[in-house]
């Protein structure tokens, strides 16, 4: 492999236009080692994807965006700008825009073979926003989140950025109320930053499912994109089905997964695989009896991981897990309660065959108290990688809800999660690992339309899970964000935030988990050999 030294000034320079340049190790994995020598700096700009959130003519949707307060201490600059733009829509297979079927945001039924408006043939309609397009949640100052809403049913996919002080740990959250209808309930979504690989285990073609895989291009270049289903027997997607999508320059591409196979399968993954490019994905599942709810990606592949955030009236849990290595996986599942880690009964090794899916029925596995699952290698001492998700059901019969849970990263700096309302938020941290206790800082920021900031430390202990009404700012008016942020010496934490907004009967609820946002990057000192980071 080729080997570059570099001035620290250009890998300064490489490190402060993008997010996510730092490599975060996944759980259970040791991740490329740390420079010997480095001082840890606030990246100088964020990139971040917000789907198109409903084509339902009774939906609301909120946007929060939020920026830490103080993240950019030691940034070149003291002012910054964030803020996100619609993007253009490309039909999918069926020629149906955004992926929802109906008309598209000019009245066209079909939209097969339009060009954008470059003269291109996009294979289905692109709308483009006019250059005079207002940017959506505009932040002016770290610290203060502010809101946006919509009620449109042809509301677009969002894609923008941020710099200067703004871009450390720049959020935003797409929160949408859906009355009636297919995929009713409440749709949260931590809007994603964008990346060339993406797991979705838990998707499904089973009847009564509808997903589809968002893609989202914020870039001024085209991406290709390959998508691949595994399912409990190996490969779902048919030859040639999920190949060569082209998503162009700012421009979303939604694909309706049942049209990549003909084998209707529940308790599948999907693989998003950017060929050239880069995109940002999510999965947006709508169930006939349970409602809907986003997939955000899951974790990279490591021999463990940690699903944080089962509320304690869970009816309902399924467990989907895929090993994409060469070796099978073998998986000792433990739930991190409150007091300790305790196995499911009858569960207590989960083999998963390389290239396929496995499906546990973990039913109503908390029995009244708030828990996180935690996958280890099995005594055997396996090593192969796994990607594992969580749907989660609340209420009964007609009156029911789901939401995901996908396997998270743990908090190496700081996790931030938009929009916490005065009532319905429970922010759920685990320590997965006994003896390592996890001591956190959580910061409640001012509210949208007024408050205080308040702080408090609290401490898990290791391998349990603990399940908090997290602080409000005094004062509070609207909405909030909170950062956690793991206090020196602490052991491994995981966090993930429950927002319950009940409609009548039905308990709508939706969980956002909280990985470290990537708000920061270590720069070696100058005269080392940088190679590492130019791989």
């Amino acid at each position: 492999m080729k080997r570059t030294i570099l001035s620290l000034s250009a890998v300064t320079a490489a490190l402060a236009a993008v997010t996510g340049v730092a490599a975060v190790a996944a759980p259970g994995d040791t991740g490329p080692t740390a420079p010997a020598s480095a001082t840890r700096l606030p990246v100088q700009r964020s990139t971040l994807v917000c789907p198109a959130p409903s084509s339902s003519e009774v939906a609301e949707t909120t946007y929060t965006a939020f920026a830490p307060p103080g993240a950019s201490a030691g940034a070149d600059t003291k002012k910054g700008t964030a803020q996100l733009l619609p993007t253009g829509t490309v039909a999918d297979s069926h020629g149906n825009p955004a992926g929802k079927g109906g008309k598209d945001a000019k009245g066209g039924k079909d939209g097969k073979g339009a060009k954008d408006k470059g003269g291109a043939d996009s294979g289905g309609t692109q709308t483009v926003p006019p250059p005079d397009t207002k940017p959506v949640v505009p932040l002016q100052q770290a610290g203060k989140p502010v809101l946006g809403t919509t009620d449109s049913a042809d509301a677009p996919a969002l894609t923008g950025s941020a710099d200067g002080a703004l871009a450390p740990g720049w959020t935003v959250q797409q929160t949408t109320a859906i009355a009636a209808g297919l995929g009713r309930g409440l749709q949260g979504l931590s809007c994603t930053a964008p990346d060339t690989q993406f797991w979705f285990p838990g998707v499904s073609t089973a009847t009564g499912r509808t997903d589809y895989v968002h893609l989202t291009n914020p870039d001024p270049v085209p991406a290709v994109v390959d998508l691949e289903m595994r399912g409990k027997d190996g490969a779902l997607t048919d030859s040639g089905g999920g190949e060569d999508i082209t998503v162009p320059p700012h421009t979303t591409v939604p694909v309706l997964l049942s049209t990549l196979t003909t084998s209707p399968a529940d308790g599948a993954a999907l693989h998003v695989s950017v060929r050239s490019g880069r995109i940002g994905a999510a999965v947006q599942a709508a169930d006939a009896k349970t409602g809907g709810d986003w997939l955000p990606p899951a974790a990279d592949p490591s021999p463990g991981a940690v699903l944080p955030g089962i509320p304690a009236d869970a009816t309902d849990v399924q467990l989907v897990a895929v090993a994409p290595g060469d070796a099978d996986a073998d998986l000792k599942v433990q739930l991190a309660t409150p007091t300790g880690l305790i196995t499911p009964a009858g569960l207590d090794t989960l083999h998963v065959k390389s290239g396929m899916t496995a499906t546990v029925d973990l039913k109503d596995i908390t029995k009244g108290e708030p828990g996180s699952l935690v996958l280890t290698p099995g005594d055997g001492g396996s090593t192969a990688p796994i990607a594992a998700a969580l749907r989660v059901v609340r209420g009964k019969g007609d009156n029911q809800e789901m939401a995901f849970i996908p396997a998270t990263r743990p908090i190496e700096a700081r996790g931030t999660v938009a929009d916490n309302r005065a009532k319905g938020s429970t922010l759920t941290l685990v320590a997965p690992q006994k003896g390592k206790d996890a001591k956190v800082r959580i910061t409640a920021s001012a509210g949208s339309g007024g408050g205080t900031p308040v702080s408090k430390t609290y401490t898990v202990k290791g391998g349990t899970s603990l399940a908090v009404q997290p602080p409000q700012p005094s004062g509070l008016k609207g909405s909030y964000a909170l950062t956690v942020e793991p206090e020196p010496g602490s052991g491994p934490v995981h966090a993930a935030r429950i927002l319950a907004l009940p409609q009548g009967g039905v308990p709508a609820f939706t969980v956002q988990p909280l990985p470290d946002d990537r708000g920061s990057v270590l720069v070696p000192t100058a005269g080392q050999d940088l190679s590492l980071l130019t791989r």
